[in-house]
């Protein structure tokens, strides 16, 4: 890890210490985290960082746990089942603090591009794609019109709807790592054809991620496809 890779750690970690710390005492957060309640107080207002392996700890650790807490606070599902996330996906420094724990936790290889679907996963993906210095590239149901060249993914439902995804051919290059990710992941078909997509354009597969996973469906489908590593945030049965 270099120095500039250091500093974002620790600076990380400090983001993750702070959202904690919006609805703790200091009290409280020490025994969260296990760390003194004065060196949490000293990071928490910016006059110290916490070292590297502590940073870690936080960022892997208690980021992980308390990021899914929050998540999990933040969804509300419906009679019906449906998710309404929009309390997670509108917050763009919530995710920018998903990004780095999801990163560390997951050992996600460095990627060329961030893959997602518009619209729910475009927030998701822009703040996946500024910390790993990544481009964004986002498949959509209808074709640009002053786009020539696609690549094109489609499959039939089990409803027996056809459902299609198109990306600009331009949008990956051979031999890049690409990272899918998603703020949902519930039967894993929108990621199969994200994945689909990704191969048509011979990149390789740098991982598969999503906010919510809906059950496992989804994710073990993903990990039917791909050898890369796959997960999500959070979890609901």
């Amino acid at each position: 890890m270099n120095r500039a890779e250091k500093a974002a750690l620790q600076l990380q970690a400090v983001s993750v210490l702070r959202m904690l710390k919006e609805t703790r005492t200091y009290d409280e957060l020490a025994e969260l985290t296990g760390l003194p309640a004065g060196d949490l107080n000293r990071y928490v207002n910016g006059h110290v960082l916490p070292g590297v392996e502590r940073a870690r700890e936080v960022v892997e650790g208690v980021g992980r746990d308390a990021l899914a807490d929050e998540l999990e606070a933040r969804v509300r599902f419906d009679d019906e089942g449906y998710v309404d996330n929009s309390g997670v996906v509108f917050d763009q420094s919530f995710l920018d603090l998903v990004a780095p724990v999801a990163a560390n936790t997951l050992n996600f290889e460095r990627p060329d591009v961030i893959l997602t679907a518009a619209t729910d996963g475009i927030t998701l993906g822009a703040a996946m794609a500024s910390y790993f210095g990544a481009r964004l590239a986002y498949a959509k149901k209808s074709k640009e019109t002053a786009v020539e060249d696609f690549i094109e993914s489609r499959q039939r439902l089990a409803s027996g709807i056809e459902l299609t995804y198109y990306l600009p051919a331009s949008a990956i290059d051979a031999g890049e790592r690409v990272l899918v990710v998603d703020d949902l992941i519930r039967s894993g078909e929108t990621q199969e054809l994200l994945l689909d997509i990704a191969l048509q354009g011979d990149a390789n597969i740098a991982g598969v991620f999503a906010l919510i996973a809906v059950g496992d469906e989804g994710t073990n489908r993903a990990r039917e496809l791909t050898d890369a590593p796959v997960g999500a945030l959070s979890v609901f049965e």
